[in-house]
């Protein structure tokens, strides 16, 4: 990302959220490294490093704190928040029209244990933490017994219904958007059910219909997010599902797969963003 940047001619300087402070005596309230008293034009959030409530909370306050003071922030701290929390995702898939899986989060190890004796005869669920990504912490729940203890996922209980695909296919698509649009897309083949790079997934090459890529793009527009991976699974019918968003992307398996230059892409959008509201402010 950082050469991206530096081939539109435009410098980029690291830095780690929790390094970031608010400071009342600064000219602005906060303080970036590498920017002394002064703000970067953007910020590109690459991660957000786990923490304590209060670490995490802080180091989103930044994120808005930037937007506050007009700095160009891709995806900023409340498109963050929508997708860390996939009930809030699901939440917003939902109320927006979008197919995603039936959802349940509840705080209750009984309750669960109700939902699951009652839906388990329509089809298994996935048990997922409401905070992770990379298919780690995933359970696959086919009775009331296969139900996590609630220490296993922070207390609270995040159960997705599962969607089959065709019988001895695990498989899923990721689809990149950025800008408004679709870039670049990928399936991920895996021998088991979770199709994650990181848990075994082979990425292979695909390109978005016209269906999945305006789920795609919907799915990102309704969780505001500039870029993001945008999951979906065809059912055993054909029928496509977002499972999550991921307002923080990686591209590692995808690159492999596509002739677009996926840095390239979104360092010339955030550019472009740039660009866009340096006219605006012109023309005021």
């Amino acid at each position: 990302m950082q050469r991206a940047l530096a081939a539109l001619g435009v410098a980029a300087v690291p830095f780690r959220l929790m390094d970031a402070i608010f400071d009342s005596g600064a000219r602005h309230g906060i303080r970036v490294p590498g920017f002394g008293e002064s703000l970067p034009e953007a910020v590109l959030v690459r991660a957000v490093s786990a923490g304590t409530f209060e670490a995490v909370t802080v180091r989103l306050g930044i994120l808005h704190a930037l937007r506050a003071l007009g700095v160009t922030v891709w995806n900023d701290a409340r498109a963050i928040e929508c997708c860390v929390d996939k009930s809030m995702t699901s939440f917003l898939l939902g109320r927006a029209g979008i197919p995603t899986p039936a959802t349940w989060t509840i705080q209750s190890a009984d309750a669960a244990r109700r939902i699951v004796e009652r839906e388990i005869p329509q089809g298994p669920l996935v048990s997922k933490p409401l905070f992770g990504s990379q298919g780690r912490g995933l359970r696959l729940i086919h009775t009331v017994a296969d139900v996590p203890a609630g220490d296993n996922v922070a207390g609270v209980f995040y159960l997705q219904r599962f969607v089959a695909a065709a019988p001895g296919r695990f498989q899923d698509l990721r689809i990149l958007v950025t800008g408004g649009r679709v870039v670049a897309a990928m399936a991920r083949h895996a021998d088991q059910w979770i199709t994650n790079i990181k848990q075994g997934g082979r990425p292979v090459a695909a390109i978005a219909d016209a269906e999945v890529a305006g789920l795609a793009l919907r799915a990102a527009s309704v969780v505001g997010a500039d870029f993001a991976g945008v999951d979906i699974i065809r059912d055993s019918a054909g029928r496509p599902w977002v499972i999550e968003v991921n307002s923080m992307p990686a591209w590692r398996g995808l690159q492999k797969v596509t002739a677009a230059n996926v840095a390239a892409v979104i360092a010339s959008d955030l550019v472009g963003a740039l660009d866009a509201r340096s006219r605006r402010k012109a023309a005021m």
